[in-house]
């Protein structure tokens, strides 16, 4: 009875020892996955305001990187040509989600994954690039924030026809190979026609076509320049800048930066804000909202920006009427 009784106190024992290995185990595997930190893929201009203007959102909804989040930058300065690789290696690494400014990029990721959640931010046209369904119902793992930039094409021209009204024949910059710039080039044609002005376009597809767009609007002569929003344009901002002041050409930029830093004048949307509240789209996906049900915001504030100083270099003098409906005047 003895050796009966110690055989099943030692039978009880094993059995409570795995019942214990197999609780600890579930345990270390439940705090395992509650430390797994989320990786948020970014691809943009990540050593400008934009990349900053993100990761204040995230800090404002609680996220410290390398505690609770980590955010993978992927920059496209000196990369333009390769952007479609830099979607493919995000991709690869799953990160739980990715977040661009780029049309080409968000086609090129969601070509690779209908699993990762993509949040675009300030695309022009994201129904018309097919990235989304509609915006009030994206429709796939597709969300995030327009731009807003083919309406805002004909707004700029209306307002650089209005600051110098003898103009006639405008250049118009745009990367050929983004579908958004496309789009916004139409809307730019359609605008100039009741406003009797000239196009001409100067299309660029790698950062070796500047110079030549550069030389073919001055040797047509052209009286104004006009930049659409693009990664490869942006990237390039300084010499597009240096040129409309070398040729003392009347100019409008679609972003602020560029008037900040030496341009003409600027109509834009407050993209600082637009990559901030960005970070909301992450934080409500990684809480488990599917993006197909996360609506597409349109931007609703504008910026019109006039660099007196850079008018005054090239010897250009803006109407007071134009003026007045600066929000911020640069003197």
């Amino acid at each position: 009875m003895n050796g009966s009784k110690q055989a099943g106190m030692a039978r009880r024992a094993i059995i409570v020892l795995l019942v214990g290995l197999a609780l600890a185990s579930v345990h270390l595997a439940e705090a395992q996955q509650a430390k797994k930190i989320p990786r948020i893929g970014f691809i943009g201009v990540s050593a400008g305001q934009n990349l900053a203007a993100f990761r204040q959102g995230l800090q404002e909804l609680g996220y410290v990187e390398g505690q609770n989040i980590v955010v993978e930058t992927r920059p496209v300065e000196g990369q333009s040509d390769r952007l479609t690789d830099l979607a493919a290696e995000l991709v690869h690494q799953k990160m739980d989600v990715l977040v661009t400014g780029t049309t080409v990029v968000a086609q090129a990721a969601k070509k690779l994954t209908t699993t990762i959640p993509i949040v675009i931010v300030a695309i022009g046209d994201p129904v018309g690039t097919g990235l989304v369904t509609s915006l009030a119902r994206p429709g796939g793992n597709v969300t995030g924030l327009s731009g807003l930039a083919p309406e805002l094409s004909g707004k700029r021209l209306e307002l650089l026809k209005e600051a110098f009204p003898k103009i006639s024949r405008v250049a118009v910059l745009w990367n050929a190979n983004s579908p958004s710039n496309a789009i916004s080039w139409k809307e730019t044609q359609a605008a100039a026609l009741p406003l009797a002005v000239q196009l001409q376009s100067l299309q660029v597809r790698s950062p070796d076509d500047f110079e030549r767009a550069f030389r073919a609007a001055a040797s047509k002569h052209a009286e104004a320049l006009i930049t659409i929003r693009d990664a490869l344009t942006n990237i390039h901002s300084k010499e597009i800048v240096a040129f409309a002041a070398k040729n003392r050409l009347p100019a409008m930029y679609p972003t602020a930066e560029y008037a900040e830093n030496g341009g003409l004048m600027s109509y834009a949307p407050d993209f600082r804000e637009i990559f901030r509240r960005a970070a909301v789209y992450v934080d409500k996906i990684l809480k488990g909202t599917k993006p197909a049900d996360l609506p597409v915001e349109q931007p609703t504030k504008f910026e019109f920006i006039v660099n007196l100083k850079a008018a005054k270099q090239i010897g250009l003098t803006i109407p007071p009427n134009v003026l007045v409906r600066a929000d911020k005047v640069i003197k």
